[in-house]
């Protein structure tokens, strides 16, 4: 039997592990959806980043909550988490159920809902919940489905569709994930204005007629180069414009090259947000 859940109510799971399966309708103006899930303890955080499992950390370090994937059906596409509730550590005492956008709110997502399956039944089977997950604002870029969470030695489903305005990023600070402060828009900015900066002057090529930087040791002059078609100058005597630079005397053309780029930036920190390519 299938429960038609309404936002607040729960269900009894008897499944040792089941597959939440987020769904929804495409459109030309409807952003892709992303199903993730979070690993909480009793006290409703992470116990670590690893305790995440998102596209860009689509497996939990046990193995036993994982990304399965999207899959574009006829009725509709669906993105889905499965969860081998029977081996969680008892540490572990909710599992909550994300679905989010590329900060595209959820106004313009038709159709969504979540379905729970037993992952150990034939293909096939019907569900046995689901939950039409309807936006309380319509702003929101994450919102929690569903939570798997314990009740004495079982397990429960519970319709939830809370919401986020902030996405990903707001949704795991507030349950204890370690993000750096520059999300993907930030990084976006100074990549644009690195883009926009004016490139560092050109270093001219040395002039041929100048005098080369000295040999080690021994000050050149004009009239001891080697003459032309000769083999390369041996140890000691002048070099001419194309060759290396002298032992011991880095060229202006050579140190450029070996500058430092103005426009670096270090890597954020913490699980990252932007997608894998």
């Amino acid at each position: 039997m299938t429960h038609a859940m309404l936002k607040g109510s729960n269900v009894p799971l008897e499944a040792t592990a089941v597959r939440a399966v987020l769904r929804w309708t495409p459109g030309s103006d409807v952003p892709e959806v992303d199903a993730s899930a979070l690993l909480l303890g009793v006290d409703r955080r992470v116990r670590s980043d690893e305790d995440f499992v998102f596209y860009n950390q689509p497996r939990h370090p046990s193995g036993l909550v994982r990304s399965l994937g999207k899959k574009r059906l006829p009725d509709g596409v669906t993105d889905s988490v499965q969860t081998d509730l029977a081996a969680l550590e008892p540490a572990v005492d909710r599992v909550l159920i994300v679905a989010s956008t590329d900060d595209v709110p959820f106004e313009r997502v038709r159709d969504l809902r979540i379905e729970v399956y037993d992952a150990t039944a034939a293909g096939g089977a019907e569900p046995l919940a689901y939950f039409e997950v309807r936006p309380e604002t319509g702003a929101e870029t994450a919102l929690i489905c569903g939570e798997l969470y314990r009740r004495g030695e079982g397990w429960k489903f519970r319709a939830l569709g809370e919401g986020y305005s902030n996405g990903l990023i707001g949704l795991a600070t507030d349950h204890g994930i370690s993000v750096d402060e520059t999300d993907e828009a930030e990084r976006a900015d100074r990549a644009g204005e690195a883009a926009a900066s004016p490139a560092p002057p050109a270093v001219a090529p040395a002039d041929a007629t100048q005098p080369m930087q000295p040999g080690y040791g021994y000050p050149q002059q004009g009239s001891d180069s080697p003459a032309q078609g000769a083999p390369a100058p041996a140890y000691g005597f002048p070099q001419s414009a194309s060759t290396q630079p002298a032992y011991g005397y880095p060229q202006p053309a050579a140190a450029a090259a070996f500058a430092p780029d103005p426009n670096f930036r270090l890597p954020p920190q913490g699980p990252q947000f932007v997608r894998a390519q």
